[in-house]
């Protein structure tokens, strides 16, 4: 029995000393690492999406949202003045305000107006409703007239603002309306809402008719001139030679007559 104990003792202590060797041998466990940091990638611009630094606006995008321009965006995008607006939008520092008439607006005009255009002339009529400039309501009462648009400036294009304290009046001398709205304002651009459409004297109105070349008078004939009637200078010549002799015959013999009788008294 005895015997046996020592045996059982001996194998724990052969146990253990292998238990020792082997935790010994056994690599410490590294430090747990915080797991990295996963930084989000903007996801790459598709072809159809243009850089926008600053954020470009959508002008028809806008007139869309706000609902009543329908005409006015068939016109922005049949004349390509959308990507003009776009253009002007990204590359410019002093922003655009724009005049936009609603489908109302159109609808006072005389049928058919828009289908006589050219494609110059509707071009030019959407530019003229684009002031190269952006304007707060308040900068009204400080602007210069006549505005100059994007169609150009001049006698045949004048574009006149006009601030009271509760409204502002636009005219360009076949058109007279007020700003019934603001549809879009940021520090860059400004949409207001008009409604009547802008009519250019360049497209609506006749041009005076050029005048006629003046002409030389016409020369007159000479005329002879006729010598003043007087006492020296007769005013006809008339031959009455045959009268004389009419007179002579006639007069002598009474004349002879009466001499005879004046002698025989």
């Amino acid at each position: 029995m005895k015997h046996q104990y020592s045996i059982s003792s001996f194998s724990v202590f052969i146990l253990f000393l292998h238990c020792t060797n082997t935790f010994a041998q056994t690599p410490a466990a590294s430090p747990a690492q915080a797991p990295a940091a996963v930084v989000a990638q903007p996801p790459a611009a598709t072809p159809t999406q243009a850089a926008a630094p600053h954020g470009i606006t959508n002008v028809t995008k806008i007139l869309e949202k706000a609902g009543h321009f329908t005409i006015f965006i068939r016109l922005l995008r049949s004349t390509q003045e959308e990507n003009h607006l776009f253009s002007a939008l990204n590359d410019s520092s002093s922003g655009l305000t724009i005049f936009a008439p609603t489908d109302s607006a159109f609808s006072m005009l005389k049928s058919g107006t828009l289908n006589t255009l050219s494609d110059g002339d509707k071009s030019e009529l959407v530019k003229f409703h684009v002031v190269p400039t952006f304007l707060s309501a308040s900068q009204f009462q400080t602007v210069t007239n006549p505005l100059g648009t994007w169609a150009g400036t001049g006698s045949r294009l004048p574009l006149n603002v006009t601030s009271y304290p509760n409204s502002v009046n636009i005219t360009t001398g076949l058109t007279n309306t007020s700003l019934s709205g603001t549809v879009y304002t940021d520090n860059q651009l400004a949409i207001y809402k008009i409604e009547k459409v802008l009519l250019p004297k360049d497209i609506f109105a006749p041009n005076a008719p050029a005048p006629a070349p003046v002409q030389a008078p016409a020369r007159e004939k000479p005329t002879k001139a006729v010598p003043a009637a007087n006492a020296e200078s007769p005013v006809a010549i008339v031959d009455i030679s045959s009268s004389v002799t009419f007179m002579q015959n006639s007069v002598v013999g009474p004349v002879v007559i009466v001499a005879a009788a004046m002698f025989a008294l």
